[in-house]
C-alpha cells in the first residue's frame, strides 16, 4: 500500500525519521540535552502552558505513556490519554474520528497498530503528529537512544560502532536510519527480519550511511561501543504468561533461531568489554537478554528509558516551533 501524501504545508511531523535531515535530528537531540540539564538544575519551564498533547493508543504502553505525559507536565502543559478500545475509534470511520480528535489538542501522539494509520493522520492533520511506535517505526525511541549514547560516550564522534542483535524490527529501522544520517557506524547482526517492519525506502536511505550486516555475532560485536537488542517474542504468543498452544511451534522455532544472538554478560565480557548494553524494554529475561546483562556494570538500559522523557520534551517543542 502506498503511503498517504502529507498536506503540502509547513507543519512538521515525526513519523519515521525519513522526513528529517541530520540537522533536524541534532537540533532535537541538543535541545533535549539542554532541557535535561535545566530540569536537573531546578529551572522551571512552562513553555507549553495551556497546550494539550493527545495520546492515542491502539497498543499497550508503559514507558511511552509515562514519558510523554510527564514531558507535558514538566513543560507546563497537559496530556490526555485516549485508548482506542474505550473510545469510538475502533467502531467509527477512522478519518472522521482522527479529524475530530485533532480539534481538542495541539499535538497528536499516536501509538498505532499500523504505520499507515499514523501516515493517514498526518495527511489529515491540523496539528503535528508523532508516531509513538507502530510496526515499522519508533522515532522517539531512536532519538532517545542516540541521546543516551552521546551522554555515555561524551560526544557523537566518540560513539563508535553500534551493534544491533536479534531481530530487525521497528526500533532497529529508525535507529539504523538515525545513525546513518548522523554518520554513526551501525551493524546489524540478525538472522531474521520482522516482515511487518520492512520499509524499502527507509533501507535505501540508511544504506547511504555506514550500515552493514554481519551474521557472525562474535565478529559483529568485537570492538563495539554500544550493543542494542529488542524482543523477538510476540505478545500474541502468550495468554496469562503461558505460551498459547497454536503458537508453541513458532515459539520453539524462534528460541532456536535467536539463541545465538542473545545479549549476555559472557558475550560482552569476552568480545566487547567496553561496550555499553542497551535495550528499549520491556526485557524478556533469558530470551533476547539475560539478567547478568541487564544488571551489568556496562548497562545503560535504565538511563536509556529515562531519556525518553527528555527527548520527547524536545520533540514536542521542536514540532511546535520552539
Amino acid at each position: 500500500m502506498a503511503e498517504p501524501k502529507y498536506f503540502s504545508n509547513n507543519m512538521k511531523h515525526l513519523i519515521s525519521l525519513k522526513e528529517q535531515s541530520a540537522g533536524d535530528l541534532l537540533n532535537i537531540i541538543n535541545l533535549a540535552i539542554k532541557l535535561k540539564k535545566e530540569y536537573r538544575g531546578g529551572k522551571k519551564n512552562e513553555t507549553l502552558f495551556n497546550k494539550t498533547l493527545i495520546m492515542l493508543f491502539q497498543k499497550t504502553s508503559t514507558r511511552t505513556r509515562l514519558s510523554f505525559e510527564s514531558a507535558m507536565t514538566q513543560l507546563g502543559g497537559h496530556a490526555i490519554y485516549l485508548d482506542s478500545r474505550t473510545s469510538q475509534l475502533s467502531m467509527a470511520h477512522f478519518e472522521d474520528e482522527i479529524r475530530a480528535i485533532m480539534q481538542f489538542g495541539d499535538v497528536l501522539m499516536f501509538r498505532a497498530l499500523k504505520a499507515v494509520d499514523v501516515q493517514k493522520a498526518a495527511a489529515l492533520s491540523i496539528i503535528p503528529v508523532i508516531d509513538a511506535c507502530s510496526e515499522k517505526y519508533h522515532p522517539a525511541q531512536a532519538l532517545g537512544d542516540i541521546l543516551t549514547m552521546i551522554e555515555s560516550a561524551g560526544s557523537i564522534k566518540k560513539i563508535g560502532k553500534v551493534v544491533w542483535l536479534g531481530i530487525e524490527n521497528n526500533v532497529s529501522n529508525t535507529l539504523m536510519l538515525a545513525c546513518s544520517k548522523l554518520g554513526i557506524e551501525f551493524i546489524i547482526s540478525a538472522p531474521e527480519i520482522d516482515s511487518t517492519s520492512v520499509d524499502k525506502e527507509l533501507n535505501k536511505q540508511a544504506d547511504k550511511g555506514k550500515v552493514s550486516r554481519i551474521l557472525d555475532v562474535k565478529k559483529a560485536v568485537r570492538g563495539a561501543g554500544f550493543i542494542h537488542t529488542d524482543t523477538w517474542l510476540n505478545m500474541e504468543f502468550f495468554d496469562g504468561g503461558k505460551v498459547r498452544p497454536e503458537f508453541k511451534d513458532e515459539f520453539e522455532r524462534r528460541k532456536k533461531v535467536f539463541a545465538p544472538y542473545q545479549l549476555n554478560a559472557k558475550l560482552v565480557n569476552t568480545y566487547a568489554p567496553k561496550a555499553k548494553i542497551m535495550h528499549c524494554m520491556p526485557c524478556h529475561i533469558d530470551y533476547e537478554i539475560t539478567r547478568d546483562a541487564v544488571d551489568h556494570k556496562n548497562s545503560i538500559i535504565f538511563q536509556q528509558a529515562q531519556n525518553r522523557l527528555h527527548i520527547e520534551k524536545a520533540i514536542i517543542l521542536w514540532l511546535l516551533g520552539h
